[in-house]
């Protein structure tokens, strides 16, 4: 009975969390019953059913009741609580602050271990969808922006100067932010794909106003594209106009035969259909800034 029950290290527990961590994008569930990352983390062990179920039995005399402890639950607790302690993942009472919801969050910490767990070079984070507390907690900052009437797309008098770790996790969340709010979907096309291993999106934050142009890390000088899409409107193949139609470049008619077409389809004479309107975010708040977008029609579109 005995080697029936018996049970992983707590420190094999922990490393299992943690990759956890990762392959559900940042962010697992308290370790309720019924919770299915308890029963996923129980199958990697491959727990049999008098492991998964056992318990003690806690009697209070005074309060005349019995509370039952799962030994499983009471481990998983407790290596998450070590790596809470280690500052590799953030408690969920810390995280419901910043996303509304109970869970433990990888922190930079331990993201940084992980991906030198897996041999995954640290440049990756510029591109994973892996949530992080302290990235997490800019996005929070993105979203609660005011939107001013008199928006300036543009970050005056910016200094060139070595990219510092802050500067580097506002890059990570404006993307963050701008791939939720359109729910990870070009805003155009409408594709939603990921990775094999659903560790990459297809889909990319474009800023409207771009870096190049000292363009802000707004959520309202952002805007979800596919790869193909991105590159259409950066080139200046096309903008919007301020109700958010797409407005398709006229020098389009002049390409060369053949020129856009992917098996069939006319990648670049879609664009310059009438009356097509793109994919918003449900909060008006958050959607394209009308200044960011006179910029670009000005600055960067192709009439």
């Amino acid at each position: 009975m005995l080697e029936n029950l018996e049970m992983p290290t707590r420190n094999e527990v922990e490393y299992t969390l943690l990759i956890s961590l990762f392959n559900h994008n940042g962010v697992i569930k308290e370790f309720g019953a019924g919770e299915e990352i308890v029963d996923e983390i129980a199958n990697d062990f491959g727990l049999n059913e008098e492991q998964r179920t056992a318990y003690l039995e806690t009697v209070y005399t005074k309060e005349n009741r019995v509370k039952r402890s799962y030994l499983w639950h009471r481990l998983l607790f407790r290596a998450a609580d070590s790596l809470a302690k280690e500052k590799l993942v953030s408690r969920p009472s810390k995280t419901i602050l910043i996303t509304n919801e109970r869970e433990w969050m990888l922190t930079e910490e331990g993201y940084n271990r992980v991906l030198e767990t897996l041999h995954i070079p640290l440049s990756q984070k510029d591109i994973l969808p892996i949530k992080s507390y302290e990235v997490q907690k800019v996005v929070k900052k993105i979203y609660e922006q005011d939107r001013p009437e008199n928006y300036n797309p543009i970050e005056k008098n910016k200094k060139i100067v070595k990219v510092t770790h802050e500067a580097k996790l506002r890059n990570r969340a404006f993307r963050q932010a701008i791939l939720e709010a359109y729910s990870y979907k070009c805003a155009v096309c409408g594709m939603k794909i990921y990775s094999p291993n659903t560790l990459q999106w297809e889909v990319e934050a474009a800023h409207i106003v771009p870096r190049s142009s000292n363009g802000k890390d707004d959520i309202f000088n952002g805007i979800a594209l596919c790869r193909l899409h991105h590159w259409a409107f950066d080139v200046g193949w096309f903008t919007l106009e301020d109700n958010f139609t797409i407005l398709g470049s006229k020098r389009i008619y002049y390409l060369p035969t053949g020129f856009g077409n992917l098996w069939g389809y006319n990648f670049m004479e879609q664009l310059s259909n009438k009356n097509l309107t793109i994919f918003l975010p449900e909060k008006e708040e958050i959607h394209p800034h009308p200044n960011a977008i006179i910029w670009h029609r000005k600055n960067i579109f192709y009439p």
